[in-house]
């Protein structure tokens, strides 16, 4: 099946999307072209045409069947096209052949979302990691050219017998491997960074929440919303726009309720089907943030059809990053445009609001404040006078309830977390 979109020639690089569904249901094979088709935007890419196929499997030399292949080249020369995406990863020897017989560029899913995310990258950290994942993806592509550059070589296997083609082979790749080892240095120190970071953070004993879930579901809009009500700081807010990971970079913020609770909220990377494996391994220490949440916002884009699926890749990708058993409180963000009325609606760690017009922020944070000091306990407190800087970090931290003057001390009763009873126990009266 070929679909034709009659475009007036633009700036953007004009593409055609290539699907083949190998016994999916055709509506997953459908949410997954349309989903192709919104990341080729999120690139900056005009889709001028779609093609799609129906197979048992695919052809090892040109992923697609020959007479497609032919069916694509006539499309490219109708439609002008600069370049093919494919929905699926090619192997190296499909990508090669492609190129040669469509006589133009062709990528695959892996590639644009690497292209997306090299947009999208604006911190170091963030752009170390993308050039990480980008030559990981590269280099079996480039060992996979070996054949045809060798032949250029002759049939002696000695190095010094090697032609300009293999010698330049071997050293883009070293030149790749020698890269990639650079990168993880810098990586490796920005990481112990964000390490002793997270261990002050630790050290406040402030419980974390992290939003997570599919890209753009609204997980910047809710961090927005929140620092407008409960930011401790005047900090910045988060970038947040209807696109296809708009923002990479991780930001954490500190929140405070009304009774001088507080906690740190996490925003991350969004999540989708078939991140690639390379992305996934390069953000490791990005998303390891996940990892250290008390709280889990798994935030679903309920005006999606597909929605459900969505919610399966979230709950997928938080098993391989190990943050499958942390608590959660499932927010079905943009019900108002799914229909929904009477918003917000709350069920049992369970609610439906939306975002953007700020309704059913509070009711959140409310279900957030019960989830993190749902153990809270009351104790009693006996600060020496010399240890006043402790009494005045137990009053910044928890809810004090009593206060006396003693010749001993400063008693107190607070309502503490099962962090500052620990925090404090040496002057707990039991």
């Amino acid at each position: 099946m070929t679909e034709f979109t009659e475009i007036t020639r633009q700036e953007e690089v004009r593409t055609i999307l290539v699907g083949v569904n190998l016994g999916e249901r055709e509506e997953d094979f459908e949410r997954s072209m349309k989903e192709l088709k919104a990341l080729a935007e999120a690139a900056g890419k005009k889709t001028v045409g779609i093609v799609t196929q129906n197979a048992d499997h695919v052809n090892q030399a040109v992923y697609v069947g020959t007479g497609k292949v032919k069916e694509i080249k006539e499309l490219i020369g109708f439609q002008e096209a600069d370049e093919v995406i494919f929905d699926d990863a090619l192997s190296p020897t499909q990508m090669r052949n492609l190129g040669k017989d469509l006589d133009c560029p062709v990528l695959d899913r892996t590639n644009l979302i690497l292209d997306i995310f090299a947009l999208r990258a604006k911190t170091k950290e963030a752009k170390l990691q993308v050039e990480t994942a980008q030559l990981q993806y590269a280099l079996p592509r480039l060992v996979g050219m070996r054949e045809q550059l060798g032949r250029q070589g002759g049939a002696s296997g000695s190095l010094s017998n090697k032609g300009a083609g293999e010698t330049k082979l071997e050293l883009d790749r070293r030149r790749i491997e020698h890269r990639i080892s650079e990168l993880r240095k810098e990586l490796s120190e920005i990481e112990g960074n964000r390490e002793t970071m997270r261990k002050r953070r630790d050290d406040s004993r402030l419980p974390q929440v992290a939003l997570v879930g599919y890209t753009n579901a609204g997980k910047s809009t809710i961090m927005n919303r929140m620092l407008e009500r409960y930011g401790t700081k005047k900090e910045k807010t988060v970038m947040e726009q209807d696109m296809l990971f708009a923002t990479l970079d991780t930001t954490v913020r500190s929140m405070e309720f009304a009774d001088r609770k507080s906690f740190l909220l996490t925003d991350t990377v969004g999540f989708i089907h078939k991140l690639p494996t390379d992305l996934i391994k390069a953000f490791r220490s990005t998303l390891d943030e996940v990892k250290y949440a008390d709280l889990l916002l798994h935030v679903v884009d309920y005006s999606d059809e597909h929605h459900k699926k969505q919610m399966e890749v979230t709950q997928k990708t938080l098993r391989e990053i190990g943050a499958g058993n942390i608590p959660q409180i499932i927010v079905y963000n943009k019900a108002d445009l799914a229909g929904k009325e009477g918003l917000p609606v709350l069920l049992e760690d369970k609610i439906f609001m939306a975002a953007a017009p700020g309704i059913g922020i509070e009711e959140l944070s409310e279900m957030i404040r019960e989830k993190l000091y749902a153990g809270n306990l009351d104790l009693e407190f006996l600060f020496p006078y010399n240890f006043g800087g402790e009494a005045s970090k137990l009053m910044e931290r928890a809810s004090v309830l009593e206060t006396e003057y003693l010749p001993e001390g400063i008693r107190m009763k607070a309502n503490c977390t099962k962090w500052d009873a620990k925090l404090f126990e040496q002057f707990r009266i039991f």
